[in-house]
């Protein structure tokens, strides 16, 4: 199975600094993590950038989807006020911005794959054509919870590793789906919400050979980070490392 930390930065460290921002990704390395997971998807003029959310409304200054405004526009929104509550110069950075960063302060990343409905192929063809013609050489992976976006990114890049997100079971999807899909793939590993996870979850997943990444809406404690290691887990995803001993 391929080596993952234990911890991952979650949109940077986004307890700490507003998501998805260089500046949370900067703090995350200065905190001794050497991952971190970002959230990317396109503006209208086809240029990947750092986002979580359908819509620019929470986390920025501005207001619908990136997809009806090019990149010009939204450089000049502010992505830090949501977080301190005033004026910053905090911009939403583009995934360019991203890899240069992480090239220069070692860091690997998880790209997580955040389309807009149908503009999957557009978002990820706008990834790719970034990767290869830029200079980063550090680790890194897809995940999505859209499985489509994860196919596309194999049919173009087939040797790239690629992990579904899970946050519920339901009638469209269960735990023999995620392996089947994951095997089908070949993906290499599967992520899961913290509130799914129990021993015979991650017993079935390790006899595949995936591994295992957890995600929750809140930060998790030591405690509850020991546990989930102690079953199996491979990573976390944390929002705040603080009481956590990094190396």
């Amino acid at each position: 199975m391929y080596n993952l930390p234990k911890l991952i930065g979650h949109r940077g460290v986004r307890n700490l600094s507003p998501e998805n921002t260089i500046e949370s990704i900067k703090l995350a390395k200065k905190m001794g993590l050497s991952w971190v997971e970002i959230d990317v998807k396109v503006s209208k003029d086809l240029i990947p950038i750092l986002l979580h959310d359908d819509s620019l409304d929470r986390t920025t200054t501005g207001q619908g989807i990136p997809l009806e405004f090019n990149y010009k526009y939204l450089k000049n929104l502010d992505a830090g006020f949501f977080f301190y509550n005033k004026k910053t110069n905090i911009c939403i950075p583009t995934l360019s911005e991203v890899l240069i960063l992480s090239e220069f302060y070692n860091i690997n990343l998880n790209i997580e794959l955040k389309p807009n409905i149908g503009f999957e192929k557009e978002n990820v063809n706008a990834i790719i054509n970034v990767l290869k013609t830029s200079n980063f050489n550090k680790k890194y992976y897809f995940s999505s919870f859209d499985l489509n976006s994860l196919v596309i990114m194999k049919e173009n890049l087939p040797s790239c590793r690629c992990g579904l997100l899970i946050d519920k079971f339901n009638k469209d999807i269960s735990l023999n789906d995620v392996i089947n899909i994951s095997k089908k793939y070949n993906f290499f590993c599967c992520g899961f919400n913290k509130n799914l996870i129990n021993y015979e979850i991650v017993k079935k997943i390790k006899n595949h050979n995936l591994n295992i990444t957890i995600f929750s809406e809140e930060n998790l404690s030591v405690n509850e980070a020991n546990k989930l290691w102690s079953m199996g887990i491979d990573s976390i995803f944390i929002d705040d490392p603080t009481e956590f001993q990094l190396d």
